[in-house]
């Protein structure tokens, strides 16, 4: 070998070595974007199932309140009908008057309680915005995902590229990490932009 080629083979892999060093920045970076989506995403994914569970439970106060609505609506509509009925028990009107006028209350306060907040009508809202809070979550959960997975493939095709040479498999890495930062922000900022479910 002479010294022509030793120099040229010495070129070839100080070149070959800037290169895999080019891409070993490439997979840290990606790795780097890969932990903040995936933590991103677990964050996304235990609010989402947190506000789920907050719906669940203001539902199901505000089915109880219905039950117990309607029963005391039950009670003071048969208060009216006994009412009626004690015509010549005038001892007992003012009574059963009174039981009506405090049954009727209770129902109404079942409805709208705006000083506690456990109204039927508080209670619909409240799980109305715990849903909503769940779906904003889901959504985000879906596209932090999304991104981790175009950093994941973006970090297999940089490895790959130190093992068989191909650029352009580089390339394509590059072209994920993009898409993948595209993804985090559409989780971070336009979660119902691309609607995924």
């Amino acid at each position: 070998m002479g010294a022509h080629e030793s120099m040229e083979h010495a070129e070839h892999a100080e070149h070959a070595s800037g290169s895999n060093k080019k891409i070993a920045l490439l997979i840290a970076v990606l790795a780097l974007f890969l932990a903040i989506s995936e933590t991103l995403g677990k964050g996304a994914q235990t609010e989402s199932i947190s506000k789920n569970v907050e719906a669940a439970n203001l539902w199901a106060f505000f089915q109880a309140k219905s039950i117990r609505r309607t029963v005391v609506i039950t009670a003071a509509e048969q208060g009216k009908l006994t009412l009626g009925s004690l015509a010549d028990d005038a001892a007992m009107k003012p009574a059963v008057q009174k039981q009506i006028d405090d049954w009727t209350k209770t129902a109404q306060r079942y409805r709208s309680e705006p000083e506690t907040g456990e109204g039927t009508e508080q209670l619909a809202e409240k799980a109305k915005h715990a849903e909503h809070a769940r779906d904003e979550a889901t959504a985000k959960y879906h596209h932090f995902e999304l991104a981790s997975a175009a950093f994941q493939i973006g970090i297999v095709l940089a490895s790959a590229t130190i093992i068989t040479g191909m650029l352009a498999l580089a390339y394509v890495s590059g072209v994920l990490t993009i898409a993948g930062l595209f993804m985090t922000a559409l989780g971070l900022w336009w979660p119902h932009f691309l609607h995924l479910h």
